[in-house]
């Protein structure tokens, strides 16, 4: 029996890779008597892969119990699973078999076992270990030949190491491990599942079936499902039951997805790498880093000013002043190829669109500009000497400080010209 088959006999929707290679591990370790536990979240149906296995294996013709370890009160789950003997406590009036007696020769489909007491795994593990158990209030050791399969929605590696779960019954239960993908991961599937749904909704109410416009399936795609299969049936016997009209648009969805609920906020789609879209994206982030670090730099160099024209120790001249002055006037060359407001961005050195790394480092000389006093009143004086031809008397007047004070700051910064 092929996959497909498979998917038609056991009720299964889905083309996704993970969900046929968790089918494909099950009809694989079916005919084996290992123990297999399930893993994945709630809602995922995970249920349905116990009876895959024991469909496929040797056990077919024997009893098939499941049980949900999670609904059975602490106080009376050992009686439930093992049995008791009459009296063996307040209310056993007669002897009970458990659900391990009953299943002898079959398969037990232990749901939930992360919420099994410790007390409870003791007896679990020499089950599997050596195929025995004792009834509450006996002594007497009853034999049983049984296939176990578990599953949980828990994060068992994290339960063993709070001391939850036991370390040893942990390996011994996951022989085989199966994981279920959750409905987020499969993608492809969601709207698949939402017409199955819509279809078998519309048989049983006896109504048209609904459907979704293109707004509306973009929304189902990509919400991020944290109730799974089981929440995407809800939402569709929903619809199906209150919406008189049968063709669903975006603005009806999103009064069923509650989108506005923490991490189940709706999943960015993101475009193929290098696309324009994407491109255009992260071209309007650079450009405003580049702006807000412009800002950033006026607002330092003004502060530079200031603090230099009310610090007392400089001369009435105020050489200092005047050369920071002209900087400060200076026009930043950094933005000289960054876009005006409201114009559309210029692609730097003609970098292709998939080249932002090119772009960043072409635009790095002018972010890192250099901070220094110094190197700043070296560079003006050198651009006023080269204007005025090496004449001091024009560059001074140009810096607006004295002949004087250019030449003993020539001498201090070793310029030549």
């Amino acid at each position: 029996m092929d996959i497909q088959q498979i998917k038609q006999r056991f009720g299964i929707i889905g083309n996704s890779y993970s969900l046929n290679r968790a089918i494909d591990v099950a009809v694989q370790v079916a005919p084996t008597d290992l123990s297999v536990l399930i893993s994945g979240e709630s809602g995922t149906g995970k249920e349905v892969f116990p009876k895959i296995i024991h469909q496929f294996s040797a056990r077919k013709h024997g009893p098939y119990i499941a049980v949900n370890c999670g609904a059975i009160p602490e106080g009376t789950i050992d009686s439930e699973l093992f049995g008791h003997e009459k009296g063996a406590f307040t209310g056993a009036l007669s002897d009970r078999k458990g659900y391990f007696e009953e299943a002898n020769n079959g398969t037990i489909f232990l749901d939930e076992i992360g919420e099994l007491p410790l007390s409870t795994q003791v007896r679990l593990l020499r089950v599997l270990e050596a195929g025995e158990f004792i009834k509450v209030g006996s002594s007497k050791v009853l034999k049983t030949n049984v296939r176990v399969v578990a599953a949980t929605n828990v994060m068992m590696e994290k339960a063993t190491q709070e001391g939850k779960f036991r370390e040893d019954l942990f390996y011994r239960l996951s022989s085989v491990p199966i994981n279920i993908p959750p409905l987020r991961e499969r993608a492809d599937d969601i709207y698949l599942l939402f017409r199955k749904f819509s279809n078998d909704f519309a048989d049983r109410y006896r109504m048209p079936a609904i459907k979704l416009q293109p707004e509306a399936r973009e929304l189902i795609n990509r919400y991020r499902w944290p109730g799974n299969i089981r929440q995407l049936k809800n939402i569709t016997e929903q619809i199906s039951v209150i919406e008189e009209n049968r063709d669903i648009s975006g603005e009806v969805m999103t009064g069923y997805i509650p989108f506005n609920t923490g991490n189940n906020l709706p999943a960015v789609m993101e475009n193929p790498p290098g696309g324009e879209a994407s491109f255009a994206n992260e071209r309007e982030i650079l450009y405003k880093v580049l702006f807000d670090m412009k800002k950033d730099m006026g607002d330092l160099k003004k502060l530079v000013l200031e603090m230099i024209q009310q610090d007392g120790s400089i001369n009435a001249q105020g050489e200092h002043a005047h050369i920071i002055q002209k900087l400060y006037n200076q026009e930043t060359d950094f933005t000289a190829n960054a876009p005006q407001q409201g114009e559309a961005p210029v692609i730097i050195n003609n970098a292709p669109p998939n080249n932002i790394h090119g772009s960043i480092e072409d635009t790095e000389e002018f972010v890192e500009e250099s901070l220094s006093l110094e190197d700043k009143e070296i560079e003006l004086i050198k651009k006023a000497l080269d204007k005025y031809n090496g004449k001091r008397k024009y560059a001074a007047q140009e810096l607006g400080i004295s002949e004087r004070t250019l030449y003993r700051k020539i001498k201090e910064y070793n310029i030549t010209n």
